[in-house]
């Protein structure tokens, strides 16, 4: 395929990566292949990979990790290759099928959006920790960011050149690289494509180097720093208002105290929401525009929540502080999901759209 470069990332390969290359190279005419630091032991298999006339070989003196290795084909990519249109990416150890890399690159010059090539976990020869995975992270991805993806783990993917900038500068250097990509990809609100491809396993993953305890740590750290802030802030706002509740008079006129509880808790958590989500989850983003943005969806929330446990309190006759907290946790929990979405892709947005 003219005017779209192939980048395999390899490990520690082995002749799959030759087979691969081999096979492609009947179809790229660039072909990017990134040794990530696999040794003195692996220099055959790559020796044979620098003979393909369409190769390039890529080196890194010591291992990075597969985001490192994207990052420094993406760049060289960009800099030498200046008349292309896009790059694809494959992983070395032939799970991908050549003619799924050329649908994945064809839909992607042909559209100019990124597209992704998404298999199906349905399969009984489907890996349990490969199906498991990928079902975490379709979901967590559809409640969070609003993302419909079939496959968030694909090393398929096939990039426009004007994409790939912000890729280069997308956070992580391992595994989570790739889940922080999609990350970027909804904030950014970049629309992709996606392309059903044939689901490979050969010997049951055992060549991945996918290690399950630390490199999921990695990917789903990203999650978990969103969720500890969030925790916190309500662990913060249901004391304030069970205290709140007690403290306050029944009313203030005609204002209920479930009202100023509510307003008054939330201004004290979402301070603390503020603060965490611009210092530790989004990297330092306290600034004016996004203080203002942030304080602007807090008075909505506080509002819809206030008005939503006011009228449950109503109708379901709750009287008791601890009911009443229980009962705004179980609704602050359900806008919880609606605020994420709009913090990460508008609050807390440095407006870097491709």
């Amino acid at each position: 395929m003219n005017k779209v470069s192939l980048i395999i990332p390899a490990y520690k390969p082995d002749e799959k990566l030759l087979t691969t290359l081999k096979e492609a190279a009947e179809h790229f005419t660039d072909i990017l292949v990134v040794d990530d630091g696999s040794g003195e032991g692996f220099a055959p298999i790559f020796e044979a990979v620098e003979k393909i006339p369409q190769c390039t070989l890529l080196r890194h003196s010591v291992n990075r990790g597969k985001g490192a290795a994207l990052k420094t084909a993406f760049a060289y990519f960009l800099q030498e290759r200046p008349d292309f249109a896009g790059v694809v990416t494959a992983d070395a150890d032939g799970q991908h099928r050549t003619k799924d890399i050329l649908a994945v690159a064809k839909t992607m010059a042909e559209s100019g959006e990124i597209t992704l090539g998404c298999r199906d976990f349905s399969g009984a020869d489907v890996p349990p920790r490969s199906r498991f995975g990928n079902r975490i992270t379709i979901g967590v991805f559809r409640l969070f960011f609003g993302m419909k993806i079939g496959d968030t783990q694909t090393g398929l993917r096939a990039f426009p050149k004007e994409s790939l900038p912000m890729m280069v500068s997308v956070k992580g250097d391992r595994y989570e690289f790739e889940t922080q990509m999609l990350f970027e990809m909804s904030r950014a609100k970049m629309p992709f494509r996606q392309v059903a491809i044939e689901t490979v396993y050969i010997e049951e993953n055992s060549s991945s180097h996918f290690r399950v305890v630390r490199d999921s740590l990695r990917i789903y750290g990203l999650i978990l720093k969103y969720l500890f802030s969030s925790v916190a802030a309500s662990v913060v706002d249901a004391l304030a208002f069970f205290l709140l509740k007690i403290l306050l008079p029944r009313g203030i006129g005609l204002i209920p105290a479930t009202f100023p509880a509510a307003f008054l808790a939330r201004a004290i958590s979402s301070l603390v929401n503020y603060l965490i989500n611009a210092k530790v989850v989004f990297g330092n983003q306290t600034n004016r525009r996004s203080l203002v943005r942030y304080y602007f969806l807090v008075v909505v929330q506080i509002t819809l929540s206030a008005v939503a446990v006011f009228l449950l309190e109503h109708l379901l006759v709750i009287e008791a502080a601890w009911l009443s907290t229980l009962l705004k946790m179980i609704v602050d929990t359900v806008l919880f999901f609606f605020s994420f979405r709009i913090q990460h892709k508008w609050v807390f947005n440095s407006e870097k759209e491709v």
